[in-house]
Parts: C-alpha cells; sequence; structure tokens
C-alpha cells in the first residue's frame, strides 16, 4: 500500500472513530455511570467487535448485503431498535449510587454483538474496504484495514470513557446526572437519522 494511501486510511480511521456515534456516546455514559475499569469489557468490545465486522465485510460480507437488499434493511431495522432501547436505558437510568449495585455496564459480548447493528460501524467498515482495500493484495490489505482501524479504535475508546469517568465526580449529583443521562439518550437516539435516509 503506498505511502499517502496509508496517510489517507489513517486519517480516515481517525475521524470516523473519535467523532460522536452510538459507541462514543456509550462509552462516554458508561464512564459517567460505571466508572473507568467497569467499562473496560466494553472498550474492548467495541474495538475487537469492530475489526471483526472489518474482518467479514472485506472478506466478502459486504457483497451478500448487496446482493440481498431485504437483509441489509432488516440489519437496519434491528439496529435501529437496539439503539431505542439503549436510549430508553440511557434516559431511565438511576443515580451514581443505584448504577454501582443494580444495572451493569455494557460487557464485552455485548458490545461485540452491538457493532453488528451500529449504523455507524457498517458506514464505516464498508466505506473503509471499499476505499482502502487494494485489488493487487486484496486479503493482506483487508487485514492492514483492519489492524489500522484497531490500533485507532484503542486510544479511542479509551478517550471516551476516560472523559466520562472524569465528569463522574461532577455528575454525582442526581439531577445533573438525570439531565446528562437524558442527553446522551436524546443524542443516541438521533444517530438513527442515517438510517431512514
Amino acid at each position: 500500500m503506498p505511502l499517502d494511501t496509508w496517510f489517507a486510511l489513517l486519517v480516515f480511521a481517525v475521524v470516523t472513530s473519535a467523532t460522536p456515534g452510538p459507541n462514543t456516546l456509550m462509552l462516554l455514559a458508561s464512564g459517567v455511570n460505571f466508572g473507568f475499569r467497569r467499562s473496560l469489557p466494553h472498550m474492548a468490545g467495541v474495538v475487537s467487535g469492530f475489526c471483526l465486522l472489518l474482518l467479514c465485510v472485506g472478506f466478502g460480507l459486504g457483497v451478500v448485503l448487496t446482493a440481498f437488499p431485504p437483509l441489509h434493511v432488516l440489519l437496519k431495522l434491528a439496529g435501529g431498535v437496539y439503539l431505542l432501547y439503549l436510549a430508553w436505558r440511557l434516559a431511565t437510568a438511576g443515580s451514581l449510587n443505584k448504577s454501582r449495585a443494580n444495572p451493569q455496564p455494557l460487557g464485552l459480548l455485548g458490545a461485540m454483538l452491538f457493532q453488528w447493528v451500529n449504523p455507524k460501524a457498517w458506514m464505516m467498515a464498508v466505506t473503509a474496504m471499499a476505499l482502502y482495500s487494494q485489488i493487487e493484495s486484496p486479503h493482506v490489505s483487508v487485514v492492514w484495514v483492519t489492524l489500522v482501524y484497531g490500533a485507532v479504535g484503542l486510544p479511542t475508546v479509551v478517550f471516551w470513557a476516560g472523559f466520562g469517568s472524569v465528569l463522574r465526580d461532577w455528575l454525582d449529583h442526581p439531577l445533573r446526572l438525570k439531565w446528562f443521562n437524558r442527553l446522551m439518550a436524546v443524542l443516541l437516539a438521533l444517530t438513527i437519522v442515517p438510517l431512514v435516509q
């Protein structure tokens, strides 16, 4: 892969990974509600699940979705419903003390599976593979694109969950936390908009 292509891929990976979307908003909220350490499985699930999605798209799943549009529509519907469920859960979350006793943060498997219904993750995966996989070495380039996203994804998830945990003390006030969670829930629900366009 030429150096200018590597640079373009790196910039694309940073911009698409670091900008707000379902994963970043959920990690921010998880950092606030559960703290950094309890959010580690969620972080690991986002990175590993997205890398698995990238590999699958790169090795042919994107072609299957293009060939069978109803399957793509089904994935979009499932993603929209799940995002609304997560937004509702976030909007109705209790105080930080209650969060420690009852609800659990999204775990490794849940975060991995979420990538399969996350509309932004699909857009990133399909676009990255379309732009940066190379015809002359398709398998190698798919692996390289995945490795770049994995390397960029790790500091990104750490940043968002860490930022949430920094806000934790300030938000350890019932009214502030309630409005923060509601704001995050609205923003998360708004990520569905690309699904209906």
